[in-house]
């Protein structure tokens, strides 16, 4: 991915640190786009009629089902990171 040949040391210096930053606003977007489905997710499974005020039932709801994706998530990531590892070698 780095192709700084022709580059000098502080141009090389500088393209590195742009791809670490365009690394981390993509990680960002990511996550945001995370939080945005599990609250159309969680939303439409667990609030009946919003009003002012969460009630306890709907609370407990919510919490188990971001709970519930953050846990699928993670498993199914850590699942394609083994297999692309095991894929390397």
């Amino acid at each position: 991915m780095d192709n700084f040949d022709n580059f000098s040391a502080s141009e090389k210096a500088e393209a590195t640190e742009l791809q670490r930053m365009i690394a981390i606003e993509q990680q960002k977007a990511q996550f945001q786009a995370q939080v945005h489905t599990f609250t159309d997710v969680c939303w439409d499974k667990c609030v009946e009629s919003p009003g002012s005020k969460l009630d306890s039932r709907t609370e407990t709801c919510l919490v188990s089902c971001v709970e519930r994706f953050i846990d699928t998530t993670l498993t199914i990531t850590n699942r394609f990171t083994q297999m692309v590892q095991k894929g390397a070698h």
